[in-house]
């Protein structure tokens, strides 16, 4: 079922759909609810509720009106979540959507997490990224001082589109604010205030967020877990969807059961 909230200045696309304990699924950046459809459907079949949201600016979510960062999405998802009277939520986030998840946990009573490739740690720079940053900036100074703004940004947008990342030159003026914003954000003062239990899924070759961030994650959050997939990359849930499923089932099969008893 499709649902629509106005809150906080913009309209939050989600759908819900099956029946039993609340899981509130959110995808990576540049991506939408569809992406983890694939999860949808492994914890619909086991017996939960599953909110499937699209992050605004994505989907059929609007923009934020302002430049979001960490906090504002999490307390967007805070509002959903009362709004829907859930309570005490299983999270799990892929990328961008483990950003919210473990800023969520860190202040909210959370009966489960499950990160995927999550985000959260804010990358080591290397002297080749400074380098591009502050060229660039020059470059752009440069630019709109000789052709002015409106010709000079036409040729910032071909030079971004052949240096930039994909997910930046595709997104909107706003939208590589908060991208720009959020990917600065580090979440591991955060890490140590979760207590709810937490599990890591990974793929072993994943490039955008590294395993040794994973491993950080174990070590900062307590009583936490790590499963990695050889061979997969920052999309294990989709490049090994037999073996994510399986853990997914055993690491949720109790909470299933309790939502099933409830029912009943």
């Amino acid at each position: 079922m499709k649902k629509r909230l106005s809150i906080d200045g913009v309209e939050l696309a989600y759908t819900v759909e099956g029946e039993g304990l609340p899981v509130i699924l959110m995808h990576g950046w540049g991506c939408n609810h569809t992406t983890v459809a694939s999860i949808e459907r492994v914890l619909t079949a086991m017996g939960f509720t599953v909110y499937n949201v699209d992050f605004p600016g994505f989907g059929e979510s609007t923009e934020p009106p302002s430049v979001w960062g960490i906090d504002d999405y999490t307390r967007l998802i805070e509002k959903m979540a009362k709004s829907e009277g859930i309570s005490s939520p299983i999270l799990i986030g892929h990328s961008f959507g483990g950003r919210v998840g473990i800023l969520y946990a860190s202040r909210n009573d959370t009966r489960k997490l499950i990160l995927v490739d999550a985000a959260g740690i804010k990358p080591r720079r290397t002297l080749r990224y400074y380098w591009k940053v502050y060229s660039y900036k020059a470059y752009k100074h440069l630019v709109w001082a000789v052709m002015g703004r409106e010709r000079g940004e036409q040729l910032l947008n071909r030079y971004r589109s052949k240096v930039g990342s994909s997910d930046y030159t595709q997104a909107s003026p706003r939208m590589r604010a908060i991208m720009s914003r959020v990917v600065n954000e580090d979440l591991k003062h955060c890490m140590p205030a979760i207590k709810c239990p937490t599990l890591m899924i990974w793929g072993e070759n994943d490039t955008a967020t590294p395993l040794a961030d994973a491993k950080t994650m174990e070590r900062l959050i307590g009583g936490s877990g790590l499963v990695s997939f050889p061979g997969c990359g920052h999309y294990s849930f989709l490049d090994n969807p037999v073996q994510f499923a399986a853990v997914l089932r055993s690491f949720l099969a109790d909470d299933a059961k309790a939502g099933k008893a409830q029912n009943s």
